[in-house]
């Protein structure tokens, strides 16, 4: 452990270079342009027109962090004293406060006469967030793909189409601020949020054998 700490601070200048900025940037962006639609148009959206722009922003933003495991260099690093689940937490690390202003900037960009309950929506969008770094995680452990970003994003954009249509209706998923079954369906994201944190976590450790067999094929001729 003492060598890990040891080694992450110097990581900090290569996985910030490495990060999938474009895809972050890209979603970042969409994300607010659709947040201030109703700014920008002059428009009185109703509570349940702006909680539906808001879960859709959400899902703009985890899109964008399904790349955020992505490393074209992934098979030149996995023989590093550093363990991936170290290197993996710390692109969660950097990305986060971005993550949170962004969220922060959505939030006030949407008319606030209409707005659902912000500690609600916010427990939303972190619960999508964080399942798609639990997809992108699964990804990473399960196959040998340095990029496997797009086909997360788009599994992710396909839950979030079949979700609303197969979620059990008591589950209170995805119903209106002022719904009595709010509470009681964040209760649930909750779950959902550690859940896929969970997840996450068991999917950081890189698979016994898979090292080894990287090691010896990069010193193996060519």
């Amino acid at each position: 452990m003492t060598a890990v700490r040891g080694v992450a601070p110097e990581l900090v200048g290569p996985v910030w270079r490495t990060l999938p900025w474009r895809a972050l940037a890209a979603a970042g962006t969409l994300g607010l342009l659709v947040a201030a639609t109703p700014l920008v148009t002059g428009g009185e959206p109703a509570p349940w027109q702006t909680l539906l722009l808001l879960r859709g922003v959400a899902l703009i933003g985890a899109l964008g962090l399904a790349f955020l495991l992505d490393d074209p260099a992934r098979h030149l690093t996995a023989p590093l004293p550093t363990p991936r689940p170290v290197r993996q937490a710390l692109r969660v690390v950097l990305v986060a406060p971005l993550a949170a202003l962004w969220w922060t900037a959505v939030l006030l960009l949407t008319p606030s006469a209409s707005r659902p309950p912000v500690g609600g929506v916010t427990l939303e969008a972190a619960a999508v967030g964080v399942l798609a770094l639990a997809a992108a995680a699964l990804a990473v452990r399960l196959t040998d793909e340095a990029r496997p970003g797009p086909f997360v994003a788009s599994s992710l954009l396909l839950t979030a189409v079949l979700a609303p249509l197969l979620a059990p209706e008591g589950w209170a998923l995805f119903v209106q601020g002022d719904d009595p079954r709010w509470s009681a369906g964040h209760d649930r994201w909750a779950v959902l949020a550690v859940a896929a944190a969970v997840v996450g976590a068991l999917c950081g450790p890189e698979p016994l054998g898979r090292g080894a067999r990287r090691i010896g094929g990069a010193g193996a001729p060519v």
